[in-house]
């Protein structure tokens, strides 16, 4: 093979590898992007969080779960916290648990 074969062959190789991993990212949808999607704003899904733990909440996040995308809100109530799942396009609880240890998020089980 010459030079200029391998050369070719070589980039086609680098742009059909940098087309499949455009196309792997690029299905990947960001979070704080996909939040303009959600029916229901943050400061709606914080209220309803609030006033079934009865408490005040301590942060929120938007996430994709098993149940699709969700709000999951970390609510204190006296001396519990409580995580309470928020249903993004109907703004309904979906779940609430009470935290029994403040844990990283990066250790949480898997939705």
């Amino acid at each position: 093979m010459n030079r200029y074969s391998k050369f070719s062959l070589l980039a086609v190789a680098i742009v059909a590898a940098g087309t499949v991993a455009y196309a792997a990212t690029g299905s990947m949808e960001n979070d704080a992007v996909a939040v303009v999607k959600a029916k229901i704003p943050l400061v709606q899904a914080v209220t309803v969080a609030e006033q079934h733990a009865n408490g005040k909440a301590a942060r929120a996040e938007y996430e994709k779960s098993k149940q699709g995308w969700v709000y999951d809100v970390e609510v204190v109530s006296g001396s519990k916290v409580f995580d309470v799942k928020i249903d993004a396009d109907k703004g309904t609880v979906i779940s609430s648990a009470e935290d029994k240890a403040d844990r990283d998020d990066d250790h949480d089980k898997q939705d």
